[in-house]
């Protein structure tokens, strides 16, 4: 069981190191194709909104047909998208290959924890989708880093080309390896489609796991594409050190990974929660006080660790919302989640030409300190798994 766990891992390792690539580059891609970072950094929407719109469509394919085929196939297209990307002519051909990538990658990230919600009982599933997230983490880490170290010494085209190789070498690897693969799966009828999702929202705590992935991502995700232009606007012009900032939430998320059990133990999931999202309004806050880089990476290092302690245990109580129509529902999971990625950059990109954004991330901090705290009294564990 653990070897499969460890296979779906390196495919989501991979899948994640696509997700924030754009985010340290936004400035070259602005000067490079002569369009102003803001329009730019909506880059990462043209990637997360496709993601998000995609899901209700991929999570009814992964409980009709084969979980692993459709993350190998999704990695596929990806990969291929991204190729394109490095060799797009015009700001126009960069964002609609990004679209197409992200459309293939709502195939891959939430099929695998629906996945692992098969293959792992309740019990284990925490640390099981620890581990995930670990492997996630971990890409988004190597992502951003590469994403500048890459921009630094050969462009912004370079940052797509190198992972578009990588992802090539992955997929050799990984289709040998879930040959053999044994899952349950259904059969092709739409008809389940209104009475999967019909289960999925007559669950009264839907509307709570989906309403607080979806707050999480407008007010913490969205702020990510902006970074670098605010680094750059303050004199930190190297791209390499906007990635070094962005990979710290990775460092946390898998830092997070590596304790989850411990936290478990100590905290339960009620203090998870309303701890994680105390501190992801904290950290917020200090985003808004334009610390020195060094500062910023620690308080992104303690954003991604806090973030997934929330998280993490909303994502939990998602997969049980449902267990017979877990793909659908861990899809609609990503939905909402990736519906607020989409929607956050727009919001930020707003408050900056209006307001300014440091009254965006005081709002953000307030809403998700809040977040916190209404799942933490919502969302409980009851007796039997089936009553989540």
């Amino acid at each position: 069981m653990y070897r499969t766990l460890n296979l779906i891992a390196f495919v989501v390792f991979a899948s994640s190191l696509f997700m924030r690539s754009t985010d340290p580059v936004i400035p070259q891609i602005a000067a490079g194709l002569g369009v102003e970072p803001t329009t730019a950094a909506l880059l990462s929407t043209a990637f997360t909104l496709p993601y998000a719109l995609v899901q209700p469509l991929l999570g009814a394919l992964a409980d009709m047909f084969s979980k692993a085929r459709l993350m190998l196939l999704c990695l596929f297209v990806v990969t291929a998208a991204t190729l394109v990307c490095g060799l797009a002519t015009n700001f126009e051909m960069l964002a609609a290959a990004r679209v197409v990538a992200g459309l293939a990658a709502g195939g891959v990230v939430p099929i695998a924890f629906a996945l692992v919600g098969d293959k792992f009982p309740i019990a284990e599933r925490q640390v099981a989708m620890g581990w995930l997230l670990f492997a996630i983490m971990t890409g988004n880490l190597l992502g951003a880093t590469l994403a500048g170290v890459v921009g630094d010494l050969f462009g912004w085209r370079g940052v797509f080309l190198v992972l578009a190789g990588f992802g090539a070498l992955v997929l050799a690897a990984a289709v040998p390896g879930f040959r053999g693969f044994t899952e349950t799966t259904g059969r092709f009828d739409l008809s389940t489609l209104s009475t999967n999702y019909g289960t999925i929202f007559h669950n009264p705590l839907a509307k709570i796991c989906f309403g607080a992935v979806f707050l999480e991502a407008v007010f913490m995700y969205g702020v990510f594409p902006h970074i670098a232009t605010m680094m750059h606007d303050a004199g930190e012009t190297r791209a390499s050190i906007a990635g070094i900032v962005l990979a710290g939430f990775g460092v946390g998320g898998a830092l997070y990974g590596l304790l989850v059990s411990r936290l478990l133990a100590r905290l339960g999931e009620t203090g998870m929660m309303r701890i994680g999202g105390t501190t992801i309004g904290f950290c917020l806050l200090v985003i808004a006080a334009r610390a020195a880089w060094p500062v910023e990476f620690a308080n992104f290092a303690l954003l991604g660790f806090s973030f997934y302690m929330l998280h993490a245990v909303i994502q939990i109580y998602a997969s049980e919302l449902a267990p017979a129509a877990r793909g659908s529902a861990m899809a609609l999971h990503s939905f909402f989640f990736f519906l607020g990625q989409a929607a956050g950059p727009i919001v930020y990109s707003v408050g900056l030409r209006t307001i300014g954004i440091t009254p965006v991330l005081v709002v953000g901090a307030a809403v998700l300190a809040g977040v916190g705290f209404t799942c933490a009294q919502w969302l409980r564990r009851h007796p039997t798994p089936s009553s989540i």
